[in-house]
């Protein structure tokens, strides 16, 4: 996936970032969020890991991520943007929105930026960028309102459509 290392074997969290291909606002339509966010769970269940948190946004994903074994996350990762690629791909196929999109250019890019995060204080610092995230880009007033992050779950407990674990 990547030329730059993985440091995936002290046991510590995981904050991924991965953005669509050209930075296209592939994911601007809750059906695309909705993929990824199925396939998201898919693999937390495939992988036996743990998600603190996360956002999707209309051009890149955040994700706060645990394995309680240690090897997991690059193959995770492949599997978790190849089956939502295979996913957006055809729900773009059967939409109006076919004609915005070259879809013989790939969903994603080819890499994905991970950052270890090793205490209770970057955990904290990691989600609350993550729930912000929407308020930065101008798409809502408050994390809470936005559908697809976690942070209704961290506010009230409010189910977001995915388990979160908070380790």
């Amino acid at each position: 996936m990547s030329n730059k290392n993985i440091y995936d074997e002290e046991g510590h969290a995981h904050f991924v970032t991965f953005s669509c291909y050209k930075k296209r606002n592939l994911l601007d339509h809750d059906d695309a969020k909705r993929i990824v966010l199925g396939k998201l769970s898919t693999q937390l269940a495939k992988h036996n890991a743990k998600l603190i948190g996360f956002v999707i946004m209309p051009n890149h994903v955040h994700a706060l991520l645990w394995f309680g074994e240690k090897g997991h996350l690059s193959l995770f990762m492949h599997d978790w943007k190849r089956e939502s690629s295979h996913k957006i791909k055809e729900y773009l196929m059967n939409s109006e929105y076919v004609k915005k999109f070259d879809l013989r250019k790939p969903v994603w890019q080819r890499r994905y930026y991970d950052f270890n995060v090793v205490s209770d204080r970057k955990t904290n610092e990691k989600l609350e960028y993550v729930h912000n995230n929407p308020v930065e880009a101008g798409l809502v007033k408050n994390p809470c309102e936005y559908k697809f992050s976690s942070a209704l779950w961290y506010e009230n407990g409010q189910s977001v459509g995915v388990k979160i674990d908070y380790v």
